[in-house]
């Protein structure tokens, strides 16, 4: 049985919140916002996924026993749960004072819209067609965390704060869209077996990685249209992006979500890339 930070790593899905808390890092960084203000995001947005995490695998934690998900920490130990309500109170108050100390507009954006897109899936939205809409919602919103965000009251160096441009937001919602696909699609003989049913639950596994697929490419293509980076950079990231793709495809297990992740960093790498020149 694990207890301490192994329990709590392992049940704050880490990889999601490694995936999340780097893009928004280093969109901050990208957008040249002071140190501390790159640091205020970053742990702005992890506070708000760990919450996310761990109140996901609270509300399934008897559905994770019954469907026998023994790598889930809370099935397989029902007494570990009062320890994952304490951490999760404690980084829902730290989300919430990190995000006010971000600026209002930014705050709003990242617990309304991104955290609450989190919360609201874990509170029903899963289990119904809408399922898709908080990643769509969430991932739409997270660029413009970093952008609301600015340098800050005090006058430092840096950019001034301001929405993030639409074609960051549509390619953040693509990503968020498929990246839900991706991230169901090797538990759903598990979620058949406890009901749910989301919009995933709807479709063959081929049409998942299919719609996934179009939403990658969607995305790369607004990355492309909105940041337009030099012939360079364009070439090399479809280059990087190709492989990747074909895990998409053709990968099994959690492959296709890893790919799917490789393939944001990607995105953000050549937006990052080209506001730096």
């Amino acid at each position: 049985m694990r207890r301490g930070l192994p329990l709590l790593v392992a049940s704050c899905h880490p990889g999601p919140t490694v995936v999340v808390t780097g893009l928004a890092t280093a969109l901050a960084a990208g957008r040249g916002l002071p140190l501390r203000r790159v640091a205020l995001v970053a742990g702005a947005v992890l506070a708000g996924q760990l919450t996310i995490g761990w109140g996901n695998d609270l509300v399934d934690a008897e559905r994770d026993r019954v469907a026998g998900r023994l790598d889930k920490p809370l099935a397989e130990d029902p007494a570990a749960r009062r320890q994952v309500r304490m951490a999760l109170a404690g980084a829902t108050v730290g989300c919430l004072v990190l995000s006010r100390w971000c600026g209002r507009g930014a705050g709003l954006v990242h617990v309304v819209l991104v955290v609450g897109s989190g919360w609201a899936y874990n509170a029903g939205l899963k289990r119904t067609t809408l399922s898709i809409l908080p990643y769509a919602v969430a991932f739409g919103g997270l660029p413009h965390v970093p952008h609301l965000t600015g340098a800050g009251p005090d006058g430092g160096r840096g950019p001034a704060a301001g929405p993030a441009p639409l074609w960051q937001t549509a390619a953040g919602a693509l990503l968020g869209c498929s990246a839900h696909l991706l991230n169901v699609l090797p538990d759903l003989d598990d979620d058949a077996l406890t009901g749910v049913r989301g919009y995933p639950h709807r479709w063959s596994p081929a049409a998942l990685r299919a719609q996934a697929a179009a939403g990658l490419v969607g995305a790369q293509l607004a990355v492309l249209l909105g940041a337009r980076p030099s012939r360079r950079a364009t070439l090399g990231g479809l280059a990087l992006a190709a492989p990747l793709a074909v895990g998409v495809v053709r990968g099994r297990g959690r492959t296709p979500f890893w790919c799917a992740a490789a393939l944001a960093a990607v995105d953000v790498v050549t937006w990052v890339g080209t506001a730096s020149r």
